[in-house]
């Protein structure tokens, strides 16, 4: 029985060693590149490689895609750090908010210039007003001393009166002039 077991590992290990041969002839007598989907053949692959930059400067924090990998247009290929951008931005609309809080400030004085302004009008239209009774009263009083009917003293307060009033028209026009000067 033995024999028989040696005889059939021997016929069995010569089989096996036909098949193998067998397989091996096969593919050696394959043409290179036979295999479906692999190509094969000599030549020069050459990479594009293109520059790539931020219109900032900054650290980068993040890098998105490896050497070698395959990228198209558009494609985030890392992050910048942003918190110095951040800031600035924060900073920019800061002075922005200062700068229309100047503005609304500059347009209240305006208003309020004009509001002087216009007071200061009012107050020449009266002093002129109180010029004028002065003068009315002056002219009066001249004429009464002329006929002796007005004591002097009475003229004197007359005159005082007018001088005063025109004065009085005199600084009045000087204020609008200087309310005026205020709002530009």
């Amino acid at each position: 029985m033995q024999t028989f077991l040696s005889a059939g590992w021997a016929r069995a290990l010569i089989a096996l060693v036909v098949v193998g041969l067998a397989g091996w002839a096969w593919w050696s007598m394959q043409p290179e590149g036979s295999i479906k989907g692999i190509a094969s053949g000599n030549g020069r692959v050459e990479a594009v490689e293109i520059d790539i930059a931020t219109k900032t400067g900054g650290r980068v924090r993040d890098i998105l895609a490896g050497e070698g990998d395959f990228v198209g247009a558009g494609d985030e290929l890392a992050r910048m750090d942003t918190a110095v951008l951040e800031a600035q931005r924060r900073e920019a609309q800061a002075r922005l908010q200062q700068a229309r809080m100047g503005i609304e400030t500059a347009q209240s004085q305006v208003t309020q210039r004009q509001a002087e302004k216009q007071a200061a009008e009012a107050l020449i239209a009266q002093r002129r007003a109180e010029l004028d009774a002065a003068q009315r009263r002056l002219a009066r009083s001249e004429e009464l001393a002329g006929k002796d009917a007005v004591p002097i003293s009475k003229l004197d307060d007359d005159r005082a009166a007018f001088q005063a009033a025109r004065a009085a028209v005199a600084a009045a026009q000087a204020q609008a002039a200087a309310a005026q000067g205020a709002i530009g």
